[in-house]
């Protein structure tokens, strides 16, 4: 049986104006895609964390700037994707562990962000 959900919204506000979005659940990666996609990844260097469903690569800029410039251009990826990285600065090195957690662990989502990072390393 499916429960009914309520919302107050203001009188001025029309029902066409209303748009109530479902929560879709993300899939974890199948033992397929795991085999093909993640030895892909270790040949970029990310490796798999111990105790976690997750992956891990550190960065080494040149300086402060380009480390932080290189954290801007993945913040702004990761925002339009609603997916955001874990990670760690300090000065020219940035540690960044990807993860999903509605899922629980790995997802399409962090295998989609590992490339962008890795792109976005090199500019």
């Amino acid at each position: 049986m499916e429960q009914s959900k309520h919302v107050l919204v203001p009188k001025s506000v029309s029902a066409s104006q209303i748009v109530i979005k479902k929560a879709s659940k993300i899939q974890g990666l199948s033992e397929e895609e795991r085999g093909h996609l993640l030895p892909l990844l270790r040949n970029a260097q990310w490796v798999e964390v111990v105790g976690r469903d997750a992956i891990y690569k550190e960065f080494i800029f040149k300086d402060f700037n380009q480390a932080f410039g290189f954290m801007s251009r993945v913040a702004l990826q990761a925002e339009k994707m609603d997916h955001h990285p874990e990670w760690f600065n300090v000065y020219n090195k940035v540690q960044i562990t990807l993860s999903t957690h509605d899922c629980g662990g790995l997802s399409q989502r962090d295998i989609t962000l590992a490339t962008f990072i890795d792109q976005a390393s090199v500019l």
